[in-house]
């Protein structure tokens, strides 16, 4: 940075380095530019950042520690030979002015104006910090020499009880010493970490490849091991059982589902080609040889009726009668159409 200031500066044909010495002389401005603008009035700009949390008395906001101003620096005065400097700054959210100064003997800030303060502190000895030595404390020391003693046994109480402290973070700090072999097992510790992730990166790109997987595998963890210790997972059955027990229940089944059969069913019998069922009816008594018109006859007789009347031949149509075995008027009554059974000499019967 001081490099790249020193160079690429222009200087007039005028300039005389006897004579004007710098060219902020020449151009009679102070090297901090715009932050000198009050240096007549004791005055320097700075950028100042916020100590703590404050509460602004103009806008009621709150602003936090860190933010950053472009704050008026002051000296007001002295604390022994500690200078005590002022701040004043502008709010960023309203017109307010803001105002502190440090306070060297308690170590901290103090606001004078425009703001309140967050209230967050708390006793360091709660802390176990080391307290600074308050003047009457250090005039006592002067000038009262049983203080003194006992102040000394005092300091030498607290030192024994915090030397264990103090020599584990002695031995913490004098660890980190070795900052090349710290490096060298920091990087060997970070390649064999990276070997590993690739691999078990490896191993989850192929099982997502045979499983035709596209999501992300998680790594395995311990509790996922002892759940699949419990767990037995085996097929019931082998490829060829199961490919048997299919083809079997395939040429058990019917070629057509119920709903497709009754389905054809209804479409042959609308079309006239299959023999619909018919309507059922309540039963009745058991049919008789003479009910359904059945002749018997010996094996060797002339054909003939059982009461002489010549056989029909079969096939030939005949009227049924009516209702009530009455024949209708000027027409004879039809007999009824008759089947004629032959038996064998033996006496047995053909149904």
């Amino acid at each position: 940075m001081g490099e790249r200031k020193g160079t690429n500066k222009y200087y007039p044909p005028d300039f005389d380095p006897a004579k004007h010495g710098s060219l902020n002389k020449y151009h009679h401005s102070h090297p901090l530019r715009e932050r000198a603008r009050k240096l007549s009035q004791g005055i320097l700009v700075i950028r100042f950042e916020m100590p703590f949390n404050i509460w602004c008395d103009g806008c009621q906001n709150h602003i936090g520690m860190g933010v950053r101003y472009n704050a008026e620096k002051k000296k007001v005065g002295n604390y022994y030979t500690t200078p005590v400097y002022r701040f004043r700054m502008k709010c960023h959210l309203c017109v307010n002015y803001i105002e502190l100064q440090t306070d060297p003997g308690n170590c901290d800030y103090v606001i004078v104006s425009g703001a309140r303060r967050k209230e967050e502190r708390w006793d360091p000895g709660d802390s176990a910090q080391v307290l600074p030595t308050t003047p009457e404390q250090r005039e006592r020391l002067a000038v009262d020499p049983m203080f003194r003693l006992e102040h000394g046994v005092t300091d030498r109480g607290v030192l024994e009880r915090a030397t264990p402290t103090l020599t584990r973070l002695q031995e913490a700090q004098d660890a980190w010493k070795d900052d090349f072999g710290l490096n060298s097992r920091l990087r060997r510790r970070f390649r064999e970490e990276k070997k590993t992730l690739r691999e078990e990166e490896e191993e989850a790109a192929a099982l997502r490849a045979r499983a035709g997987l596209s999501i992300p595998l998680l790594r395995e963890e311990e509790e996922d091991r002892r759940l699949a210790a419990l767990l037995s997972l085996r097929a019931p059955d082998s490829y060829e059982e199961k490919q048997r027990l299919k083809r079997s229940e395939i040429s058990q089944r019917s070629w057509f589902a119920p709903g497709t059969a009754r389905a054809a069913g209804g479409a042959l019998q609308k079309l006239g080609l299959g023999t619909g069922r018919a309507p059922r009816t309540p039963p009745g008594p058991p049919p008789t040889p003479a009910g359904l018109g059945i002749v018997r006859r010996r094996a060797g007789e002339e054909g003939g009726g059982a009461e002489g009347t010549p056989p029909v031949p079969r096939g030939t149509p005949e009227a049924a009668p009516q209702a009530g075995g009455a024949p209708q008027d000027g027409a004879a009554a039809a007999p009824a159409p008759s089947l004629v059974a032959d038996y064998s000499d033996s006496g047995s019967e053909s149904p």
